[in-house]
């Protein structure tokens, strides 16, 4: 015996199937992505700060400060982001902020032209990130120990070229320099223009570009990214020089904010890149992370600071909150991945 089945009938459920499971797997895109959850929590902080203190927390005065102070993170938490999607990780970042801005000091002093200082501190920041590269991707060192080591060269260097001293007779070009750093438009720091730049660029190079298709093949799997043509020396060499690139950018604009060049300058700062970084939702194993989760990661510490310092917390507590959110973040990057295994 046949049975008879309207094929429009199985037509209209096929497609109501598939209308589901599309709209389920948006959802769970969403739900998924650290990045938003980063955003959310970024925004009810905000909200919540804005309610117990309206005058102090949304003035301008302190969103400029807020976001001009997380501008400089945000931007190293960019070319870092391209050494993690690697699988790699670049602790020098902070070093070559003090390195860079020494050599900007020390051109601006004699009395160079503030282009030519500008372009001396993203060369060194961008030879240094080369050799940093070169050792981690063609001699096969690992890239903690490489970087690690670069961190001790470049501040050695840097209290060597500073000869243990606060740079800030800037010459006659300094005035420019320092309004190229500490200068505003539109009532938003330059340094936040800065970032907004960088982010909106390598947004499009990490998801539309070869080049960023390279960046996950190689940390989801280097071996078979390499069987499959992907040049991986090559690519992990450029991406620590976009790290170093980043580093110096930042290091400009902030000796050119505080109108000096100290040898000391970025200290500790890898460690809150590479915060801005995990907290966005990048995976230190490789293969995960984007543009905006760097910035809105960034984004998240500063504001936590900044709501802690209103709140009256003791400003020595600060690391430990940020340390809690670095492990709830690799924690929730567990979580995300058991879920979808």
């Amino acid at each position: 015996m046949t049975t008879s089945t309207n094929p429009t009938i199985q037509s209209s459920v096929a497609i109501e199937d598939v209308t589901g499971l599309k709209e389920r797997s948006l959802i769970q895109r969403l739900s998924s992505s650290q990045p938003f959850w980063v955003t959310v929590a970024l925004l009810i902080i905000c909200i919540a700060m804005t309610i117990d203190q309206p005058e102090a927390f949304a003035s301008s005065d302190n969103f400029y400060n807020i976001t001009r102070n997380f501008a400089f993170i945000g931007i190293m938490a960019i070319g870092m982001t391209a050494v993690i999607l690697t699988g790699g990780i670049d602790l020098s970042v902070g070093s070559l902020m003090g390195l860079v801005g020494v050599v900007c000091g020390l051109l601006l002093q004699g009395q160079h032209h503030w282009a030519t200082a500008i372009a001396a501190g993203l060369a060194t920041g961008a030879l240094a990130g080369a050799v940093n590269g070169f050792l981690v991707a063609y001699v096969g060192l690992p890239s903690f120990v490489v970087t690690l080591g670069m961190l001790s060269i470049a501040r050695s260097l840097a209290i060597v070229l500073s000869g243990n001293r606060m740079i800030y007779e800037f010459g006659p070009y300094g005035d420019t320099f320092i309004e190229i750093g500490g200068g505003a438009v539109l009532g938003i720091a330059n340094p936040v223009w800065v970032l907004i730049a960088l982010a909106l660029a390598f947004g499009v190079i990490f998801n539309f570009t070869g080049w960023g298709n390279y960046l996950y093949a190689i940390g989801g799997n280097e071996n078979a990214a390499r069987l499959t043509g992907v040049p991986v020396r090559r690519i992990k060499m450029q991406a620590y020089i976009v790290s170093g690139l980043t580093a110096a950018i930042a290091s400009v604009m902030v000796v050119g904010w505080q109108g000096s060049a100290i040898n000391a300058l970025g200290q500790g700062y890898e460690l809150r890149v590479i915060a801005s970084t995990v907290i966005g939702g990048a995976d230190l194993m490789g293969g995960a992370g984007g543009a905006y989760g760097a910035v809105v990661g960034a984004a998240l510490i500063e504001v936590i600071r900044n709501s802690l310092l209103m709140a009256g917390v003791d400003a020595n507590w600060q690391g430990a909150f940020v340390g809690l959110f670095i492990v709830l973040a690799v924690l929730l990057q567990r979580i995300r991945g058991r879920r979808s295994a």
